[in-house]
């Protein structure tokens, strides 16, 4: 029998700690996102500690790797 293989989601929606504006994005395969940049608020986004990314700290699914239960770039 095959081992099951993990679907990993690429589309993750960001929430704005600042203003609480949310926006749906795809999330990159080939690097960590350290910094995303608010559309609404213009707050620069930075990972809280122990994260690896925006997306691991302010997202709704976290980076790609952390899905896979891999280790980030971090």
């Amino acid at each position: 029998m095959a081992a099951e293989e993990t679907k990993v989601v690429l589309e993750s929606t960001l929430t704005c700690p600042s203003c609480g504006h949310a926006e749906t994005e795809i999330m990159p395969t080939d690097a960590c996102q350290w910094f995303y940049e608010c559309k609404s608020c213009q707050t620069v986004l930075k990972p809280l500690k122990g994260d690896c990314c925006v997306y691991c700290s302010y997202a709704t699914v976290p980076c790609p790797p952390i899905q896979e239960g891999k280790s980030c770039c971090a």
